[in-house]
């Protein structure tokens, strides 16, 4: 655009006269021609941006740069064109309608904005059409508001709609600009179908065994609505199940829960069923009713149960004098199941220690096999099993309470001490004594006891008994004049009888003794009674008995004694302790006690080294029989021919010892105290001999006794004359 600041003086054209622009835009959107002061747009101007420019222009002479007249300021404005088109600024939309929404019913208003100057013109008339969405949905062209244009629309068939609004500037003429944006439309649900059960008869079955409160199956009404138009609520409304079973709805508001309310007693049950929806919409009553009835069948499959005793407790009375055998209860039990099998009884001992009672295994009756005490047992619970024969595994118990009746068979007693005192000083009739009796019986009256003197000693002279009536008696002085020289102690039997059937009696005897008192009636002294001695034991007698026990003391002494000395080599002279004996170890790492020595001793007797047929020791394997088949048998069996050699006479001993059943065992440990110091043979060892190899004269030995006379025989001279001494 150009523009020219007309002066108020003639400019000459000579290029005197300087223009100068200021203002807004001045140098980037405007420019000025200094000479000729016209006025240019450098920049596209944009109405939607800056409507208007003010700007200030001014003549200067281009010399001395002096105003040649004030500055004048004028206003640009921008002339609008139909250059923008209309926006929907907020879209895409979203819109929700219930279904079934009569025609016309308003679903959103939507607004598009034109960025065109609404004063001027056609350029921001925007007009609104529906571009998608026909014949469901259309927009008012001037407000653009959207309404349902088709009836009956069913959530159920379509639920989702989009539709696509154009707005159009220049009023829609040819020409204008348009704008779209769309709009997605869902239907929400309303509560126009009513619940349909998806079977018209349900089959279910449930273990007999079923706990109450056990769920038996899920029924489902369904609903093609959705949310709360799909709640239901089921209810049991005929059939011979309702006593029996109970219907409730899931947490979901939707299925119906079936579960058992008590006991089944039949096979099969039928359940009438309703489901009803919850929430109702008055405006489509008339599609309903919105409720459905179903059958349900309940079948009740049988299970292996235990067997049901007849009572879930038995309880029993039985006297304590009952006799062994007696019938005590008899129990029942059945098996419940179809099967009906066979049930065997039996009583469950840890109930039963002491084996007080025995059940019949086929009938269920209950005896006693034992004599019962109340006064030790007065109740017994007995736990009685019931087991099918077919299965072992089912078992049931009842508990029998056994209660053991009283009956008297128990003697009154006198109770506390049996011992009184009578004082030197005490007069005739004075009270010395209050006697009590107990009695373990209980009977149903309480117990009353009757006290009188024994027959022998109703009419003595000392003492007398009066009965209290109340199962007290107090013991009496008969005479005055009491003295211990004459007679320091005496003894009164008490005759005491119980009131029931049959009665019991006993005799107890109180032992009154005679003391010192001082006046108030305090014992001082009481002599006791010298110790005499039974009439049957003489005194010589007496002093037998005691010689016996001193002599036994010194035996025992002496052995001990000989036991200590025979046992002082092995601790003193290590260097005697030589043992020329056999060992064998049967066992690795087993140590000391492993070794089995072989008994030297048993070389005091070869006329015994042979063999004894059937004795075979216990706790050792024959191993003797790998170590005999060395020796020729008959070396073994001929032990006491003088020519035998050493070796098959030690493996005929050590046989021998083997075969011996009193032999100790191989791993207990041997001492032998026959030779060494304290021996008349002191040491046999060889190891203290002297060098020199000349030949000992063992002549010495016969005079060693029995014990060496084996050694005599083959070392020294034997004397024919000497009487065998075995």
């Amino acid at each position: 655009a150009n523009f020219h600041h007309i002066l108020y003086y003639m400019d000459k054209g000579d290029g005197s006269i300087k223009y100068i622009l200021t203002g807004e835009g001045a140098g980037t959107t405007f420019t000025i021609d200094d000479s000729t002061g016209d006025i240019h747009a450098i920049q596209r101007l944009d109405r939607e941006v800056k409507a208007q420019y003010i700007l200030r222009a001014q003549a200067r002479n281009r010399l001395t740069d002096r105003p040649l007249e004030p500055e004048s300021e004028f206003i640009v404005k921008i002339q609008d064109i139909n250059d923008n088109e209309p926006r929907f600024l907020d879209g895409p939309y979203q819109a929700t309608v219930p279904e079934m929404s009569k025609i016309g019913t308003s679903v959103i208003q939507l607004t598009a904005t034109d960025a065109d100057d609404p004063t001027y013109g056609n350029s921001a008339r925007v007009v609104y059409s529906i571009l998608e969405g026909q014949p469901y949905f259309s927009v008012d062209a001037k407000t653009g508001v959207v309404r349902v244009s088709l009836a009956d629309m069913d959530r159920e068939t379509r639920e989702n709609y989009t539709v696509v609004i154009q707005a159009k500037d220049m009023g829609g003429q040819l020409g204008g600009l348009a704008g779209t944006t769309t709009v997605n439309i869902t239907l929400s649900d309303i509560n126009d179908n009513p619940p349909m059960f998806d079977q018209r008869l349900y089959q279910m079955s449930i273990p007999e065994s079923a706990p109450v409160g056990s769920v038996v199956g899920r029924i489902w009404a369904k609903d093609r609505d959705i949310g709360v138009n799909a709640e239901m609520k089921y209810s049991i409304i005929d059939g011979d199940g309702r006593d029996t079973f109970d219907i409730s709805t899931d947490p979901t508001n939707l299925f119906g829960i079936i579960t058992v309310k008590k006991v089944q007693t039949k096979d099969l049950y039928t359940l009438k069923v309703e489901g009803a929806n919850t929430h109702l919409d008055p405006a489509f009553r008339h599609r309903g009713p919105f409720k459905d009835v179903t059958i349900v069948h309940v079948s009740i499959e049988d299970v292996d149960e235990p067997p049901l005793f007849d009572s879930p407790a038995y309880y029993v009375e039985l006297p304590e004098d009952a006799e062994i055998g007696t019938m005590v209860k008899t129990v029942s039990a059945r098996d419940p199941d179809a099967a009906n099998n066979t049930v065997r009884y039996s009583i469950d001992r840890s109930s039963d220690p002491d084996k007080y009672f025995y059940i019949e295994i086929t009938s269920g009756s209950l005896m006693t096999v034992r004599s019962l005490d109340r006064e030790e047992v007065g109740w017994h619970n007995i736990t009685i099993l019931a087991m099918e024969m077919n299965n072992p595994t089912q078992i049931a118990s009842v508990s029998v309470a056994v209660r053991v009746l009283d009956v008297n068979d128990n003697p009154p007693s006198l109770m506390h001490y049996l011992e009184a005192y009578v004082c030197e000083n005490a007069k005739a009739g004075q009270l010395i004594q209050t006697v009590t009796a107990v009695d373990p019986d209980e009977p149903l009256g309480g117990q009353h006891f009757y006290y009188s003197l024994a027959p022998e000693a109703v009419n003595n002279p000392n003492f007398t008994l009066k009965d209290n009536q109340d199962n007290t008696a107090w013991i009496l002085t008969r005479r005055g004049g009491w003295s211990q020289q004459d007679q320091t102690v005496f003894y009164l039997p008490i005759f005491i009888s119980d009131s029931e059937q049959p009665v019991q009696s006993s005799t107890s005897t109180l032992t009154i003794r005679v003391c010192s008192c001082d006046q108030e009636g305090n014992v001082m002294s009481c002599n006791a009674e010298a110790y005499s001695l039974p009439a049957s034991l003489s005194r010589g007698a007496l002093i037998a008995i005691l010689a016996c026990i001193f002599v036994l003391l010194v035996m025992i002494l002496l052995m001990l004694s000989l036991r200590t000395h025979r046992k002082k080599p092995y601790l003193c002279d290590e260097e005697e302790n030589v043992h020329e004996n056999i060992v064998r170890y049967d066992d690795e790492g087993g140590g000391e006690e492993d070794t089995e020595a072989f008994d030297i001793a048993a070389m005091w007797n070869p006329r015994e080294a042979h063999h004894h047929p059937g004795k075979m020791r216990q706790d050792m394997l024959p191993e003797i029989e790998s170590l005999s088949r060395y020796v020729p048998q008959a070396c073994v069996m001929g032990g006491g021919s003088g020519d035998s050699n050493v070796h098959g006479y030690v493996l005929a001993k050590l046989l021998e010892a083997d075969m011996d059943p009193c032999a100790p065992p191989y791993d207990s440990l041997q001492t032998y105290a026959y030779e060494g110091e304290g021996s008349v043979a002191e040491s046999l060892s060889s190891l203290q001999s002297g060098t020199s190899n000349t030949d000992h004269e063992y002549d010495y030995l016969n005079d060693w006794g029995p014990r060496f006379k084996k050694l005599a025989e083959m070392y020294g001279v034997l004397e024919t004359n000497s009487p065998p001494l075995w």
